[in-house]
């Protein structure tokens, strides 16, 4: 048993932990504000964390779901050299989310 419990553990300290690192936009978020969320989003992933962005809808703005997607999938086309799509845009209550991987570094 102590022995398992060795090996366990050895096994647990070699295991990577994954960070998440959030970023939450608006449907009719400006271009400027689009481009610097953009950079922290290649610094992220850079760094090897992944990525959850989603759109936040508040009130009445969830008529705007496309322009929500729109935004997302031009996030991800744009991010498409730091890392890869790993669930697509879906609607899930008032926010809609996408999460990016990040890439293996060679």
């Amino acid at each position: 048993m102590y022995e398992q419990k060795k090996r366990e553990k050895a096994l647990k300290a070699k295991a990577t932990k994954v960070t998440v690192k959030e970023i939450r936009f608006g449907p009719q978020t400006d271009e400027h504000d689009y481009e610097f969320k953009k950079k922290h989003a290649i610094k992220f992933l850079q760094d090897g964390a992944k990525l959850k962005a989603f759109v936040f809808f508040k009130g009445r703005s969830i008529v705007f779901k496309e322009q929500g997607q729109i935004l997302l999938l031009k996030l991800a086309q744009e991010l498409e050299e730091y890392g890869k799509v790993e669930q697509m845009p879906k609607l899930e209550g008032k926010r809609m989310i996408m999460f990016i991987a990040p890439k293996k570094v060679k």
